[in-house]
Order: structure tokens, then C-alpha cells, then sequence
């Protein structure tokens, strides 16, 4: 077995969950998606240094055993009001989607985010446009740090 194909079935049932209220617990993150499908694993992503330390980063991911329950899960939980806050619901391979689209569109100089530019047919990210979503994401990195130092003129 392709080592890729796995990686990319991986993906497809693997759910991103972003503007987590902090209050919202693992467990509580759990119970929510549960009713979907079969969990096989969580990660609940918390800061690791800084003065945020061991505070939650407000995303998360949930790993489905199939692709057919996340797309489920996504469907009924996007956009779903947790602790006030509407969650926001996309399969893990939709991500590198949006940062590459965000990337493109920012250095264009407009607001709106091209959908479907970087993805092969069967809608999954290449791995070309992953790499490239990387490359741009460090480079927007290092341009902000190199700003950062430069002393402001006043």
C-alpha cells in the first residue's frame, strides 16, 4: 500500500475545529462530535511557552475512522454555536486549501480567497500546493520578523 494514499485517506477524515472558546474542554470537545462517528483520536493543541503556556491555542483536530463521518461531523457542526462562539469546521486537507488561497490573494494586494486553484480533481491538496502554502507561510514569517527588528523612524 502507497504510503501517500493513506496519508491522503488520513486527511480526509481528519477534521479541523478552530475558534474554540478556551473554556471548551477536550472532553467537552469529545461529547460534541461523538454523536457523528467513531473518534480515533483527538488533538487538542495547548500553547507551550510563552505567557500562554498550558492555555488552549482555541483549535483543535478529531480523526474519524472513515471519511464519510467527518464529512457528517463538518456538515452539522460548522458554523454551531459553542460557548457563544460559532465553531468553525473543515476537513484537515481543506486548510492547506485556504493558507495557500490566503497567501495568493494577500500578495495580490485583494480580500477575496480563490478556492479550487491549487486542488487536483478529486478535490484533495497536491503536494505541490502544500509545499508551496509552506514556503509562502514561512516566507510571510520571515518578512514580519525582518519588520520587527527594524527600528521604527520616527
Amino acid at each position: 500500500m502507497d504510503p501517500r494514499s493513506f496519508a491522503d485517506e488520513r486527511s480526509e477524515s481528519r477534521l479541523y475545529v478552530g475558534n474554540l472558546d478556551l473554556r471548551i474542554t477536550e472532553a467537552a470537545l469529545i461529547k460534541m462530535f461523538s454523536p457523528y462517528g467513531k473518534i480515533i483520536s483527538e488533538d487538542f493543541l495547548w500553547h507551550t511557552r510563552g505567557p500562554k503556556r498550558g492555555e488552549p491555542r482555541g483549535f483543535a483536530f478529531i480523526q474519524y475512522s472513515t471519511k464519510e463521518e467527518a464529512k457528517l461531523a463538518k456538515e452539522k457542526m460548522h458554523g454551531r454555536l459553542a460557548c457563544g462562539r460559532p465553531l468553525m469546521v473543515r476537513l484537515a486537507s481543506e486548510k492547506y486549501l485556504e493558507e495557500a488561497a490566503a497567501q495568493n490573494s494577500s500578495k495580490a494586494g485583494c480580500n477575496t480567497i480563490k478556492s479550487g486553484t491549487t486542488s487536483t480533481i478529486s478535490g484533495q491538496v497536491s503536494r505541490s500546493a502544500k509545499i508551496a502554502a509552506t514556503k509562502n507561510k514561512l516566507k510571510a514569517l520571515d518578512e514580519e520578523r525582518d519588520g520587527a527588528k527594524k527600528p521604527k523612524a520616527s
